[in-house]
Parts: C-alpha cells; structure tokens; sequence
C-alpha cells in the first residue's frame, strides 16, 4: 500500500497528522482513521490514473476522479456513513494542503457526501443501567478486576464520561475528587462532578488494585499492569448484557446516552447537561437524549428571550 504513496505526498500526509496532533489535540484513534481513510484515497487514485501521483497530480485531481473512488467504494459494500467519513477525512486533509500551499481545492471540498440516515443513539432504561452495573460486578472471579469494571461503568454512567475519557485518567487524581477536569474532543475542557457512588466504586478498585497506581500511571490497569483498553470494558458488558437479556445497544457509549437521558427525565437542564457533555451544539444534545422539538424550544426561548 504504501508503493502507491510517493515521497513527497507520505511527506504530506505525515505533516498533515502530526497537525492535527499537535494543533487540533485529535486522539490516536482517530489519526489512525483519517491515516486509513486518506491513504486508501491515495491508494485507489495511484489504481486510477496509472501510477503513484504525485503532489502536483493530485493538485489537479477531478470530479471525475473523487466520484469514480467513490463508486469503487461502493462496490466494496461500504456504507453510505462511512464513505462519507472517509470523504470528510479526505476533505480535511485537502483543506488542510491548500491553505498550507495556496490552491484552489474547491473540486475536492466540494463534493457531496452520500446522503445516510440519521442513526439516533439509544439510551439504556433507567433499571437496565442499574442492572448493568450490579451485573459487571459478576462477570470476574478476581476482586480486583470486577472491581475496576464496576468502577469505569460506574463512570461512564455517572458522569457520562465518554470510554476514551475514562480510561485516559491518571492514577495521580487519587484519592478520587468530587469533580473532575475532563479534555474532550479538540482539546476541550470541561468539568463533570463524580457521584459519591464513583468514588466510592473507584476508591474500592484502587485499594484492591495489585499493581503500584502512581501519579503519571493509567488510572486503569489491565491484568498485566499496562492501561485498560476499549475492548476489554465493552467485553465485560457484552458479556453482562446477554446474561441480563439488555439489547445489543448496551455498550460502553450506550452509557454516556444513559446518563444525558435520564438526568434530563429528571429534571435536569438541557443546556447544563451540554456542559457536562462538552458539545458544542445544543442539537447534538438533543439528539444525545432524544428530546423532542418542543422540549428544545423551551429551552431556545429560555435562553433567548424575546424583547
């Protein structure tokens, strides 16, 4: 694959990742993303034009060029999302060249992505968040374990903290606060408070804890003492989910919905609720608890007062 990238366009999309590191804050998740999603671009149009293009050739790449990647993906079964993911990471990445290097990439940043239906999130019941944080506590024979699962979903429940979040707090926050500072997507900051409950769930975990929690170690360890991943938290909670009957839905992310929903059935503000969420647009609040239309505008109203 990487024949099909020249030496002066892999110096190009290189630079273009450790910008959106070091500048724009992404996580290395999500460069890995924009590292496939551009390179399998590049790969294709290396396919399509006859060889590796280089800087200058894809400069001048066409419409026709961008729809017949696009058709090709299409082909492969890949779905109208993540086309048009990978379209946006190709997108950026062109923004990003021709304002580095002054051209005009209209051609590219013009392109429509394919059009797919809004997949709404879908929170778990109130009894079935409870139930899923009794169940994870069952799922490990070692007290330590069980106790350091309970204490992220706990967490991901309590404070709706998204799994990368979680995972990312450092041992040296210990003995645990009332509140913490989160950084969230793009470098954002944001404080969310931590119920009694997730203190007392992580303080349990860190006195079980076998291995040597200190400042600037992962708060969250894996068996053999190095970070817990995504994988093994959505693991114990699938596992507990077909235990308990939940829908597939019941993930880790299911969680962070959870918790928006339900402090907002309870009462609580919509606009505070975005705070702890760390959107930036109140619709994708709404669309996080599934509020309605009328609901929104009770809030635009209040917060917008008409003279």
């Amino acid at each position: 694959m990487s024949l099909a990238l020249t030496p002066a366009v892999r110096d190009l999309l290189e630079a273009w990742l450790t910008h959106l590191r070091g500048v724009r804050g992404r996580a290395p998740a999500t460069l890995d993303a924009y590292r496939r999603d551009v390179t399998g671009f590049l790969v294709f149009q290396a396919a399509h034009l006859g060889g590796a293009p280089g800087p200058s050739a894809l400069r001048a790449i066409s419409a026709r060029d961008i729809r017949a990647w696009m058709a090709a993906e299409r082909g492969r079964d890949v779905g109208a999302r993540s086309l048009a993911r990978a379209l946006s990471s190709v997108k950026s990445f062109y923004g990003w060249w021709a304002e580095r290097d002054g051209f005009d990439a209209t051609i590219v940043l013009s392109t429509r992505a394919p059009r797919h239906p809004r997949r709404l999130p879908r929170p778990l019941t109130e009894t079935g968040a409870r139930d899923m944080l009794s169940g994870v506590a069952d799922q490990d024979a070692r007290d330590w374990v069980a106790a350091r699962d309970v204490a992220v979903v706990t967490l991901l429940y309590g404070s709706g903290l998204r799994i990368s979040e979680a995972l990312s707090l450092d041992a040296g926050l210990l003995p645990f606060p009332d509140a913490l500072r989160i950084r969230g997507k793009g470098g954002k900051e944001r404080d969310v408070p931590v119920l009694p409950v997730a203190r007392a769930a992580v303080g349990r975990y860190a006195a079980l804890c076998p291995h040597d929690l200190g400042r600037g170690t992962p708060l969250f360890r894996g068996i053999r003492g190095g970070a817990l991943g995504p994988r093994s938290v959505a693991r114990v909670m699938e596992r507990t989910r077909l235990q308990l009957g939940l829908p597939s839905s019941a993930t880790p992310h299911a969680l962070r919905h959870s918790f928006a929903t339900h402090l907002l059935n309870a009462g609580g503000d919509l606009r505070t609720i975005q705070e702890l969420l760390g959107h930036a647009s109140l619709s994708t609040t709404q669309a996080y608890t599934a509020v309605d239309t009328a609901r929104l505008m009770e809030v635009y109203d209040a917060a917008h007062p008409r003279a």
